[in-house]
């Protein structure tokens, strides 16, 4: 198991932002916690589930153990992330 970090860029709020993502929802959330992000970073209904992090959090994130990642992994781990949502919601309904 692992989490990973992509190299995005992106402008918000005066920041910038990239995407923290794991082989499950179970590891991204513990990571999260453990990290003290915001649950409310977490987009589920995003291209792929992940939590948006600033660049600042990003070193951290590293430090923590994530892994920097192309964009080719974090597309792999997003589809993978993106059915274990679908199940859990439709294992809800």
């Amino acid at each position: 198991m692992a989490v990973y970090v992509d190299r995005a860029r992106v402008q918000f709020k005066e920041k910038l932002w990239c995407h923290l993502m794991a082989d499950t929802l179970e590891e991204l959330h513990i990571f999260a916690q453990n990290m003290n992000i915001d649950a409310r970073l977490f987009h589920r209904n995003a291209s792929y589930p992940h939590y948006d992090i600033t660049l600042e959090m990003r070193e951290i994130a590293l430090l923590y153990g994530a892994l920097d990642s192309d964009r080719q992994t974090i597309i792999a781990v997003g589809k993978i992330l993106k059915v274990q949502l679908k199940q859990r919601q439709s294992d809800s309904d």
